[in-house]
């Protein structure tokens, strides 16, 4: 039997998962002329193209498919197992990789983790600031962070924050120059911030609810932004009304820079969750990532 270079077989495996020899050879830690030598080379001897190459992109042949998929998984359960390995370690090791927000990972991520990666040094932990729903799977996360209601049910749920509740609000300045909200619909008649949905790319609903009744209403303004950063800066400088989870908008409003409306109009809502593939073996690594961002909760863990 003739003896394959698996490093080869790994080099191709993340290029086409990575669609870019960029991204692939920064990941394996070797340079683009060294990473595209040894495709050529496994290419040169299978005799048959993995690859098709353009100037734009990298996508893998009908061969290159069916290669990855046989083999892909292998290396991960490769990696899987060589993490759950440090349960014989004297302390856990190993890296987890976390897509979630630029909030939630200020507000609760790094806090909550911070004493683990003080307590355990080889424990590490990658951040992909994202708003879109990644495919934690196919992307090769082991978990990511939404709210609570828009996680598959073919994911464990994990809930590591308080339920959340939607708020209203723009500067001072901008309600001395335009009349104050009292329903929804009377945000139409404003400028309102809107935001991007980087997954679907149409423009957010805002949605509201009172007395068990659900209003949805499609605002319009000058501005689009696809962060909410960007939303909360503009609403300060007077350019709008903005709507956001009311947590990144409080320390203006406790402070008077920013002024909530419709209130009653915005119900509690679950907040976030942590969450992964209900087949993930969990590491000792992960398991401790887990348990550190968890809060108390009447059912714990749970599926969606």
């Amino acid at each position: 039997m003739v003896r394959r270079n698996l490093n080869d077989l790994l080099s191709f495996v993340t290029v086409a998962r990575e669609g870019s020899f960029t991204r692939a050879a920064s990941l394996l830690g070797v340079t683009q002329s060294a990473l595209s030598q040894a495709i050529s080379g496994l290419e040169a001897r299978l005799d048959i193209r993995l690859l098709t190459r353009t100037t734009r992109s990298v996508s893998p042949t009908a061969a290159g498919e069916r290669l990855l998929k046989a083999i892909g998984h292998r290396f991960d359960e490769i990696e899987a197992e060589l993490d759950a390995l440090t349960e014989m370690r004297d302390k856990p090791a190993g890296t987890v990789r976390i897509t979630c927000g630029e909030h939630v990972l200020r507000t609760t991520l790094l806090p909550k983790l911070t004493p683990v990666l003080r307590e355990y040094p080889d424990i590490h932990v990658e951040f992909d600031i994202n708003y879109g729903f990644r495919d934690i799977v196919a992307d090769r996360f082991d978990a990511g962070v939404r709210m609570g209601g828009t996680i598959d049910k073919d994911m464990i749920a994990v809930p590591i924050g308080p339920q959340l509740r939607m708020a209203v609000a723009a500067s001072p300045a901008y309600f001395e120059a335009h009349p104050i909200p009292r329903t929804p619909h009377d945000l139409l008649k404003h400028n309102c911030i809107n935001q991007r949905m980087q997954s679907a790319g149409g423009l957010y609903v805002w949605d509201f609810e009172r007395r068990g009744q659900p209003l949805n209403v499609r605002v319009e303004g000058q501005l689009i932004f696809n962060t909410s950063p960007s939303m909360v800066d503009s609403a300060l400088a007077g350019l709008g009304i903005a709507f956001l989870p009311e947590e990144e908008f409080a320390p203006h409003l406790q402070e008077g820079r920013l002024v909530r409306v419709l209130e009653d109009w915005c119900p509690l809502f679950p907040g976030y969750y942590l969450y992964y593939p209900s087949r993930r073996q969990p590491s000792p690594a992960f398991s401790l990532v887990v348990d550190a961002l968890r809060v108390a909760s009447p059912t714990g863990s749970r599926r969606r």
